[in-house]
């Protein structure tokens, strides 16, 4: 509670507008009434209002100070299917197709946060993970300076000698299966970004392969120190102040001792809180042994290197998981118009 205990309080001074498209999905409701509880902001469910209610009964939940819209009966709805067709009019959509679409509670909270009428979006607890990423890579663009779209878990495990405190950010655990150079350059950099605003510190990222700085040659190994130099050059021009090392062994990167054997007096080896993975495969796998294994508290998937804030929570989620995830997403929020100040600009107009 260490990391996600100090993103609730910032984010407390800055309350926003989470919208959660399973609004009849218990453990949605739970995380829906902390988010509420503990003046997060205000949180938004979507669904059909009579079984919102009837599940928040038999949990025993109040839902004072939650919004609750259904996208059938919404007077936004017009409006959003015409902004979805006009945003999806190169694939032939037309007016009605669109209305078909934006009445999905995944579709219509996507165009929400579109249209500045939530702040960030939470899916995922019940869905699988193509019915939430389809309607927000359709609606949301690549955020300026990005050439693809990824995905972090934020894991903090309970030994403080691992990344900052215990917290560390694992990437892409989430949305792309072989990644190239270029979009490994474009995890490691948005990663790095999003770790400056967690945890507050300088990221020092490290680019994971099964070699550390040349003990094995093979191709996924040059992939790797390529997309370490190309990071480097996209932080410098992006005025990012981290260090990114690469490639290097998971005990490299983690554990002085053994850092100090391997690559001595390196500011990453050793000290890394964003870790970098060669493929989806071996992100997926890790962060789930680390979640399960360690015990760890796992927030995510948080999407990056989009124009608007969202997460693809797993099905495995619990409201504890989903609360700090909406926490994540909301203090995103609080930034990102700075951090991006052309995001969202696509929506509005031509």
């Amino acid at each position: 509670m260490r990391f996600i205990g100090s993103v609730i309080e910032r984010l407390q001074r800055h309350p926003k507008r989470i919208v959660f498209p399973e609004g009849t999905e218990p453990r949605i409701l739970q995380a829906a009434r902390q988010f509420c509880s503990l003046q997060l902001g205000a949180p938004i469910l979507l669904g059909d209002r009579t079984r919102i209610k009837q599940v928040a009964e038999g949990l025993n939940l109040s839902l004072q100070g939650i919004r609750i819209i259904n996208p059938d009966e919404s007077e936004e709805l017009p409006a959003f299917a015409k902004t979805y067709a006009r945003l999806r009019r190169a694939k032939g959509i037309q007016y009605e197709e669109a209305r078909d679409a934006m009445r999905r509670p995944n579709y219509f909270g996507a165009m929400m946060v579109a249209m500045h009428q939530a702040d960030g979006l939470v899916s995922g607890a019940s869905e699988v993970s193509g019915s939430v990423l389809r309607p927000v890579f359709q609606i949301f663009r690549l955020a300026p300076g990005y050439t693809s779209a990824s995905s972090c878990m934020v894991l903090e495990v309970e030994d403080t000698r691992f990344g900052h405190q215990g917290a560390m950010l694992m990437a892409d655990c989430g949305v792309i299966p072989d990644p190239t150079v270029e979009q490994l350059a474009d995890i490691a950099v948005s990663s790095a970004f999003l770790a400056r605003q967690l945890l507050g510190v300088r990221p020092r990222v490290a680019l994971l392969s099964f070699s550390t700085k040349g003990s094995a040659n093979h191709p996924t190994v040059q992939k790797m120190e390529a997309a370490t130099a190309l990071a480097r050059q996209r932080a410098g021009q992006r005025a990012l102040e981290a260090d990114f090392e690469g490639e290097l062994q998971v005990d490299a990167a983690l554990v002085p001792e053994i850092a100090s054997r391997k690559l001595p007096e390196n500011p990453v080896a050793g000290h890394a809180n964003v870790l970098v993975f060669p493929d989806l495969n071996s992100g997926n796998i890790s962060s789930k042994l680390v979640q399960h294994v360690a015990r760890a508290n796992a927030y995510g998937q948080i999407l990056l290197g989009l124009d608007m804030p969202a997460a693809e929570i797993s099905r495995g989620a619990n409201s504890h998981d989903i609360l700090g995830v909406a926490a994540i997403i909301g203090l995103q929020a609080i930034a990102y118009r700075e951090l991006y100040p052309e995001a969202g600009s696509h929506v509005m107009g031509e």
